[in-house]
């Protein structure tokens, strides 16, 4: 076991660092104790005893982290997962302990909505970042929930962080100023974030869409990555009903169940 001592250092380094990581330990067998450390993007570190052990195992400790996942699976010696395969085979048992960042909301906008949304992704466990270019509108005073406030254009924030953000990660542009949301979306478009979200009416949209064309911005597969109108149809209205309608859509995208966006309706946002 002692070889293996050296990856709980890389463990918690990567930890402290805010990277996800994911430590596999065999709980039972005669690997008792050997280790292996997975990130996302990179290969595996250590080995669990076989090499199709350590190749299925490290898929399924990457998809643990994806999920923000911690827990115990079964194995057979060579990997095995099916009953079929593991029905003559004595099975080991491995723990997973992943480590993965809070997923990301970054707020483009610091408009009414925005702290009503803030606060509610604080509640389902959001890094919350707030950005508009008006140094007057985006401070801290008026979103203390925020994790960060950021006085700038959308540009140079995806450019410096954009690839930092993945499935798990949201982008809700709440501005309707197209010198700010045309590059927002832009930006959001260039990154692999789970969910884009944009604020607006049918028309507003459209209009948007046109700009988005006059950018260069026309793929349509890429444009349907676009929830717009943003959230789910339950007819809100309040900053705050807003808010569960944006955070209901973006659990129902995430677990892929079927609730009805606004985006896929038609006619008025608001009825009488």
């Amino acid at each position: 076991m002692s070889r293996d001592v050296p990856l709980f250092g890389r463990f918690s380094g990567l930890v402290r660092a805010a990277r996800p990581v994911a430590l596999v330990t065999v709980l039972d067998g005669e690997r008792t104790g050997s280790t292996m450390l997975v990130v996302p993007d990179g290969d595996p570190e250590g080995t669990l005893g076989h090499p199709e052990l350590d190749r299925v195992v490290a898929r399924d400790a990457v998809g643990e982290l994806e999920a923000g996942r911690t827990g115990v699976r079964r194995y057979g010696p060579r990997g095995q997962v099916t009953p079929e395969d593991l029905r003559d085979e004595p099975t080991i048992r491995v723990f997973i302990d992943s480590f993965a960042p809070p997923p990301q909301m970054w707020i483009f906008g610091a408009v009414d909505f925005t702290a009503a949304l803030a606060r509610a992704a604080k509640l389902l466990g959001y890094r919350v970042i707030v950005c508009d270019a008006r140094e007057v509108f985006a401070t801290a005073r008026r979103f203390p929930m925020a994790d960060e406030v950021l006085v700038s254009w959308p540009g140079p924030v995806f450019a410096e962080r954009g690839a930092a953000l993945g499935a798990r990660d949201a982008v809700c542009i709440l501005t309707h100023d197209p010198k700010f949301d045309v590059p927002a979306i832009a930006g959001a478009l260039d990154t692999q974030v789970g969910y884009i979200g944009v604020m607006g009416s049918r028309r507003t949209h459209a209009t948007r869409l046109e700009r988005l064309a006059e950018a260069g911005i026309d793929d349509p597969a890429a444009l349907a990555r676009l929830m717009a109108p943003i959230g789910l149809d339950i007819g809100a209205r309040t900053p705050e009903e807003t808010a569960v309608s944006i955070c209901g859509e973006i659990i129902a995208r995430r677990t892929g169940r079927g609730a009805p966006s606004l985006r896929d309706g038609d006619g008025p946002i608001h009825r009488p």
